[in-house]
C-alpha cells in the first residue's frame, strides 16, 4: 500500500508532538554522585536521600503539577567523570537543575559547566571552603564548610579530649587537605602542637606504614578526614596495631555504613558533622523514621544531604513557577527551607547558613550528640 507524502508528514508531525508532550510530562533534575569506587557507600546514601525527597514530593502532587524525575549519573568522585556526567545530563537528558558532585574537586570541576550552560547547581556535600568564593552565581552549597566546622568545634574537642599534640591524616584530595588545614589551624590557635600531617589515596587498603609513623609521633589525638570505606579500614588497622589514641575528624564517621564496617573500632570516635539521626529536632524525627522505613537503616549525613538538596531545588522550581534556569537560580537565592537539621538560607555567594551542625561520639554503635550549634550568617 502506498503512503502519500502528506500522510507521512502528518504521521511524523504527530509523533513529534506526542514526543514533545511526553518530554514535558516530568520535570527532570540531574544528580551526579559516586556510585562506584571507594566513596560509593556515601554517594549511594546521597542518592537514597534524594530519591526519598522526590518520592515524598511526587506523592503530594509533584512540582508545578508535574512529577519530578531524578536522572542519576555516576561521577565516581573524579573531576573528568563528573564533568562528562554533567554534560550528558544537561545536553542529552535536558535536566532543569543539577545536584552534586560529592567530592569537592569534582564539584569544582562541574561548576564551570553549570556556569557555561547557566544551570543551577546545588551541592549538599562538598565542603572545601573556597568553592563559594569563586563568583559562580549558579552554584549553591547546602552544607557547612571545613572552616566552619573547625571553628565551631575546635574548642570543644580540645577541652573534651585534652589535646596537646595532634596528628593529622586526610585523604589526598581537595576536601581532605582542606579539612587538615582548617582543623590544624584552629587547634593550633588553641595551643595544640602538630605531631604530623600525612595523606593517603582514595581506595587505600594498607595503612600500616602510615600508622607506624603515627605511633612514633607520640600524638595524644589524631584528626582524620576520611569517608566510609577508607576510614573503616584505617581505624580497624589502628586497633590491630594496639593504637589507643583518641580519634576525631570529619567525613562518614557518624553513618550506619561506617559503624557497621568498622565494628568495635568505631567506638569512642568523635565526628564533626552537619547531621546526625539522633538530633532532637521534630523535623528530623519524621525524616529519620521515613528513611529507616524505606532503607532499613538510620540516615547519616549523606542521606540528609541528598534529601535537603533535592527539596531545596524542588522548592525553588515551585516558587519560580517555571523550569526556566534563570528563574530557578533567582528563586534559589531566596531559599528559606526547613530541613531535618534546621533552616537553610543562602548568602549572596551561595553559602548556606541557619542550619545546625553537631559534634557526635560513637557510643554503643550509635552517634551520640555531644554538642549542637547553629551556623551563623557569614559576615
Amino acid at each position: 500500500m502506498q503512503i502519500s507524502a502528506l500522510t507521512k508528514s502528518l504521521v511524523l508531525s504527530g509523533l513529534l508532538v506526542s514526543g514533545h508532550a511526553l518530554a514535558q510530562q516530568t520535570i527532570k533534575i540531574g544528580l551526579v554522585q559516586p556510585l562506584t569506587g571507594s566513596v560509593a557507600y556515601n554517594g549511594t546514601a546521597d542518592v537514597e536521600g534524594s530519591k526519598l525527597a522526590v518520592e515524598e514530593r511526587n506523592a503530594k502532587g509533584g512540582v508545578l503539577g508535574k512529577k519530578v524525575e531524578l536522572v542519576i549519573e555516576d561521577g565516581q568522585c573524579k573531576p573528568a567523570n563528573s564533568v562528562n556526567a554533567a554534560e550528558k545530563l544537561i545536553q542529552k537528558d535536558k535536566v532543569v537543575a543539577l545536584s552534586g558532585a560529592f567530592c569537592s574537586s569534582s564539584t569544582a570541576a562541574v561548576m564551570p559547566v553549570a556556569e557555561k550552560y547557566k544551570m543551577p547547581l546545588v551541592t549538599g556535600v562538598s565542603s572545601k571552603a573556597d568553592l563559594t568564593d569563586k563568583g559562580n552565581k549558579y552554584f549553591f552549597r547546602a552544607t557547612e564548610t571545613d572552616a566552619l566546622l573547625a571553628k565551631t568545634f575546635a574548642q570543644i574537642l580540645t577541652k573534651n579530649l585534652q589535646l596537646k599534640n595532634v596528628a593529622y591524616i586526610g585523604v589526598n584530595d581537595d576536601w581532605g587537605r582542606g579539612g587538615v588545614d582548617e582543623f590544624s589551624r584552629q587547634l593550633g590557635a588553641l595551643g595544640a602542637t602538630s605531631a604530623m600531617k600525612e595523606y593517603f589515596d582514595h581506595g587505600t587498603t594498607d595503612f600500616y606504614t602510615l600508622l607506624t609513623k603515627l605511633k612514633a609521633s607520640k600524638a595524644d589525638g589524631v584528626f582524620v578526614a576520611a569517608e566510609t570505606q577508607d576510614g573503616s579500614i584505617l581505624v580497624k588497622q589502628m586497633k590491630e596495631l594496639g593504637l589507643n589514641i583518641k580519634v576525631f575528624g570529619v567525613g562518614s564517621w557518624a553513618t550506619a555504613d561506617f559503624i557497621k564496617l568498622a565494628g568495635p573500632a568505631s567506638e569512642g570516635i568523635y565526628a564533626a558533622v552537619p547531621y546526625s539521626a539522633t538530633m532532637d529536632i521534630p523535623k528530623n524525627v519524621a525524616f529519620a523514621k521515613a528513611y529507616q522505613d524505606k532503607y532499613k537503616v538510620f540516615p547519616g549525613k549523606y542521606g540528609a544531604a541528598g534529601y535537603n538538596s533535592l527539596n531545596i531545588i524542588m522548592d525553588a522550581i515551585q516558587r519560580a513557577g517555571s523550569t526556566d534556569a534563570e528563574k530557578i537560580r533567582e528563586a534559589l537565592t531566596k531559599t528559606d527551607y526547613e530541613g531535618p537539621n534546621g533552616r537553610f538560607k543562602f548568602t549572596p555567594t551561595g553559602q548556606a547558613w541557619g542550619f545546625n551542625v553537631v559534634l557526635v561520639q560513637i557510643t554503643g554503635s550509635q552517634p551520640k550528640v555531644v554538642a549542637m550549634a547553629p551556623v551563623d550568617q557569614p559576615k
